[in-house]
């Protein structure tokens, strides 16, 4: 799974090579392929508080989708990270808690790798400038 797979970058035209990294404001892809925009959810946590999230990636664990979202509330530096079941339906998502502790370490479990994965490819990218 490359970047544009797990972070999405905006592009509209699915065959873009461009590797467009929608966390590095100082740079835009120069490709012209359409909008680089991260996609914002709002979510309404227990105590009825409301926070805008960049949506991180959208995975399967055990033929479940879960969905990775970082809160941009300021505090975006420390990395919490919500993990939430995530369905989709006709007139819009449903995010469940994860109630099992079992399957909440099978889903941190996976999405450390998808994130590991991310920062392998990122480094193997930075190799081939270098020459």
């Amino acid at each position: 799974m490359d970047d544009k797979e797990l972070f999405g970058c905006g592009c509209e035209d699915e065959d873009c090579d461009c590797n467009y990294d929608e966390f590095d404001d100082e740079f835009g892809c120069g490709c012209g392929c359409g909008d680089h925009e991260e996609e914002i959810m709002t979510i309404t946590l227990e105590d009825g508080t409301e926070v805008d999230c960049a949506i991180i990636a959208i995975f399967p664990v055990e033929d479940k989708d879960y969905i990775a979202l970082l809160p941009l509330d300021g505090n975006e530096e420390e990395g919490e990270v919500f993990l939430y079941e995530f369905k989709e339906h006709e007139d819009g998502v449903e995010l469940l808690s994860i109630e099992s502790d079992r399957v909440y370490e099978s889903v941190t479990q996976a999405f450390d790798e998808i994130l590991e994965e991310a920062d392998l490819e990122e480094l193997f990218d930075e190799d081939e400038y270098e020459d």
